[in-house]
């Protein structure tokens, strides 16, 4: 699926059994509630997809590798609703991510804000360069990492998630991450990161897909309430980001 690129785009190729799912927005590759849906039906459908043996999820670009929520839209948000469904999209991706019975292997080539670093632990297996900062921005603007919180405190630990959640305007370093558990390799360019990427995806593209779906379904066990929990956790932002001060803090990040 492809859109005007100027307002960004979802695109997916299929390559001797890989999906390379790729998406794009020219605001450092943000996610707009347009962008968030069409990656979840993606994941979806490589999951349905009985050729696809693994996924690789990318965003476009050598800078970063995405940097959140879309601040016009989270401006646009006018009633508790309009931020539930917006937040809304982010649930989705993700358990579109933890039910995909197909491995998905996301392919960090930079910065990763907010969303981008619940995308991120919501990948299987995350490779990374030495570029790849991480920042849980959320307490910043008001709102909080709830709907991105539990697939990190899930690849982290209760203890790092909350450094990252309290002290939200910190950057974390790739190695930060990888010891952490959120990067599982962290290479020193976007060469040697696409040689790794492709590597593994080699290596499971002649793996036994019923040996990895059962392995999938166990990495995720205790994970079966979360349709129910992030739409709850997405309410909750949903309510918050009416705030004066989210508005005043928005404001503020836009004019930097």
């Amino acid at each position: 699926m492809t859109t005007n690129i100027q307002e960004g785009y979802v695109r997916s190729e299929f390559h001797n059994g890989v999906s390379h799912i790729e998406f794009y927005h020219p605001q450092s590759n943000s996610l707009p509630a347009r962008i968030l849906s069409q990656l979840a039906q993606e994941i979806h459908g490589a999951g349905n997809d009985t050729d696809v043996k693994v996924v690789v999820l990318r965003s476009a670009g050598e800078k970063a590798f995405c940097a959140g929520a879309s601040f016009d839209e989270l401006t646009a948000i006018s009633t508790a609703e309009q931020g539930r469904e917006f937040f809304s999209g982010f649930a989705h991706v993700i358990n579109a991510m933890r039910t995909c019975p197909k491995f998905i292997i996301a392919r960090i080539q930079g910065k990763c804000v907010g969303g981008g670093v619940g995308i991120a632990a919501a990948a299987d297996y995350a490779i990374a360069t030495e570029a790849a900062e991480v920042k849980l921005s959320e307490l910043a603007v008001g709102i909080g990492p709830f709907v991105v919180g539990p697939a990190v405190e899930r690849k982290i630990g209760l203890s790092a998630f909350s450094q990252l959640a309290i002290d939200a305007s910190m950057w974390r370093n790739a190695d930060w991450a990888k010891r952490k558990g959120l990067f599982a390799e962290v290479h020193s360019d976007i060469g040697a990161l696409d040689e790794s990427v492709s590597r593994l995806a080699e290596i499971l593209m002649h793996s036994s897909m019923d040996a990895m779906r059962e392995m999938k379904t166990t990495f995720w066990r205790g994970t079966e309430h979360w349709d129910k929990l992030l739409a709850e956790r997405a309410a909750i932002s949903g309510r918050l980001v009416l705030s004066t001060f989210t508005r005043n803090a928005i404001a503020k990040f836009k004019k930097k």
